[in-house]
């Protein structure tokens, strides 16, 4: 460490998983921190999140690892299923990363444990505060999610747009001891599903159709409708659908990378930058992976404007690399016809001839260690 954040004042606005957590890398690093959440309490918004190795290099360093393995659940890797439930492919990651932590989490379990560190490492957090204007100190960092309005400070406003596919989104009560995320991708339809801590099960089900609801996950269904959209899935889904009491539902919409993140003193980060499709489960990954890079670049620098830009620098090509990604498991999770069945052959194939090649596709992603800045 440099030292450059020593004593240096930091407003954030937003008290999710990417404020929470570059308030605690700012502070461990000597920085004066701030973080104002506009919602009166952190509420047990959303449901279950994956946090592969990239984003536990981070909270290792942060000294929370620990504290997340407490409060989740041991993941393996994935196993794709098609909608008949048959097997096409499986993929036991965590072998491929010895050592490293794959782990299934509520996000609110992960939010609680952030603010707690934060709370202890001296973060001042308000809750229940609006920002409606920015406050004069020495960095404003926008950690304000996808209607972020520092982003449209720094860029004007944005214009997400509609990808025909609307998710659902639910917990269960569920105590099989299973250690897979399991996917199973059926025709204009795919839905995952991964155990919890504590005897829960996450449960996100996506389909393709032209009508839509707004973004966010804050609108309930009725559970029926999720269960018609999956009638004819096999498998544990019609076990795990008859469990599902309460849902919510979303419309899934692109968000273009923000071209600018910063200025001299604001700057951008998590959903804010770079908002995700969550086909590859790295929406709060990447933003943890911000907040440590971005705390890591101010406190190398003393040049404020010079350590914000090596900052994006740092993490452009990367995010537009896993959006891009995510986009293309939107068109392959939901094929039709002759293409469904070539690709599911493929996948079959290289799983049981060449499972490591198949793997060998996300070294870039898994294996990436943003504490050192490289491949671990």
């Amino acid at each position: 460490m440099s030292n450059h954040l020593a004593g240096r004042e930091i407003f954030i606005i937003g008290g999710g998983i990417a404020g929470l957590t570059v308030a605690l890398a700012l502070a461990r690093r000597g920085a004066v921190v701030e973080l104002s959440e506009r919602a009166g309490a952190f509420r047990e918004v959303g449901a279950g999140l994956q946090i592969s190795p990239n984003a536990g290099f981070v909270l290792d360093a942060l000294g929370v690892l620990q504290d997340l393995k407490q409060a989740s659940a041991h993941s393996q890797g994935v196993i794709l299923n098609d909608n008949h439930g048959r097997q096409v492919a499986k993929l036991p990651l965590a072998s491929r990363f010895p050592g490293s932590s794959f782990r299934f989490i509520h996000r609110a379990r992960l939010v609680e444990l952030l603010e707690q560190a934060a709370r202890q490492a001296g973060v001042r957090i308000t809750l229940g505060q609006e920002v409606t204007s920015f406050p004069e100190t020495g960095l404003i960092i926008g950690a304000d999610g996808l209607h972020s309005r520092v982003r449209a400070y720094l860029n004007g406003p944005a214009k997400p747009f509609f990808t025909g596919q609307t998710a659902w989104r639910a917990v269960i009560d569920d105590d099989t001891d299973d250690i897979f995320a399991r996917v199973f991708m059926g025709p204009g339809r795919h839905l995952v599903s991964y155990p919890l801590a504590n005897g829960l099960r996450n449960i996100v089900a996506v389909i393709e159709r032209p009508d839509w609801t707004s973004e966010g996950w804050s609108h309930e269904d009725d559970p029926q409708n999720l269960r018609d959209a999956f009638a004819g899935f096999a498998g544990p889904v019609p076990g795990w659908l008859e469990r599902v009491t309460q849902t919510g539902i979303w419309g899934l919409f692109r968000h273009e990378v923000a071209p600018r993140w910063h200025d001299d003193r604001h700057v951008i980060l998590g959903d804010a930058a770079h908002a995700t499709l969550p086909f590859m489960a790295q929406g709060a990954v990447m933003a943890i992976e911000d907040a440590w890079v971005l705390a890591a670049s101010l406190d190398a620098d003393e040049d404020q404007q010079a350590a914000l830009s090596r900052y994006q620098t740092l993490r452009e090509a990367r995010v537009r690399r896993v959006v891009d990604m995510a986009n293309k498991n939107a068109r392959n999770y939901h094929l039709h016809g002759p293409a469904r069945l070539i690709a599911h052959t493929g996948l079959r194939g290289l799983s049981r001839i060449a499972p490591s090649a198949l793997m060998a596709r996300f070294d870039w992603l898994y294996g990436f260690n943003p504490v050192k800045g490289n491949t671990a």
